[in-house]
C-alpha cells in the first residue's frame, strides 16, 4: 500500500469526466489495493478526501476521510440536493496553496457502492456534504477554482512534489 503521487493542476486528467467502474471488478485484489493506497495517501496528506483522477486514474472512485474512519465511494451519484446552500472555504490537494470560498448544498443524498460492492444510500450534511460534493466534482472534471467565488493563496505556501 504505497502513498500515491498526487497530480496537480494543470494536468489534463483533472478535467476529464471519469468512467463508471464495473461492479464486478470491486472485489478484485488490485481494486482493493488501490482503495487502501488512496486511504493511506489521504491520511498521509491530511486530506479530507481524494478522487481517483487526482492520482491519474480516470475512474469514478473517491475516498473520504471521516471522523469514524475512511470509506470509499464507488460510482457515486448525488440523487438529491437541498435548496439551501452555504459558502465555505475549501482547499484541494491538486491545487496546493490555493483556497477558495465555494457555495455548496447544505444537505445531499448520495447513492454509491461501498468497497464490498454493496449499494449504499447516504444522507450527508455540513462538512461531510461539502467534502462529498468536492470529490464528486473531481469525478466530473470540475475543480474548486471553477466554482469559487473568491480565491486566495496561502501565505508562506511550501511547494511539495
Amino acid at each position: 500500500m504505497p502513498i500515491l503521487k498526487i497530480i496537480t493542476q494543470p494536468n489534463p486528467i483533472l478535467r476529464k469526466k471519469s468512467k463508471e467502474i464495473d461492479p464486478k471488478k470491486i472485489n478484485s485484489r488490485e481494486f482493493k489495493s488501490l482503495i487502501s493506497s488512496m486511504i493511506k495517501t489521504t491520511a498521509a496528506t491530511d486530506g479530507a478526501g481524494l478522487a481517483a483522477p487526482q492520482i491519474g486514474r480516470n475512474i469514478r472512485l473517491a475516498v473520504i476521510n471521516a471522523k469514524d474512519g475512511a470509506f470509499c465511494l464507488i460510482n457515486p451519484l448525488i440523487t438529491k440536493k437541498s435548496f439551501s446552500r452555504e459558502l465555505g472555504q475549501e482547499g484541494c490537494l491538486s491545487i496546493p496553496g490555493i483556497y477558495g470560498q465555494v457555495k455548496r448544498h447544505k444537505k445531499i443524498t448520495l447513492a454509491y457502492y461501498d468497497k464490498f460492492g454493496k449499494k449504499i444510500k447516504l444522507e450527508a450534511q455540513g462538512l461531510m456534504a461539502r467534502v462529498i460534493q468536492h470529490e464528486v466534482d473531481h469525478l466530473d472534471g470540475v475543480l474548486l477554482i471553477d466554482k469559487a467565488i473568491s480565491i486566495e493563496k496561502q501565505k508562506n505556501a511550501i511547494a511539495s512534489d
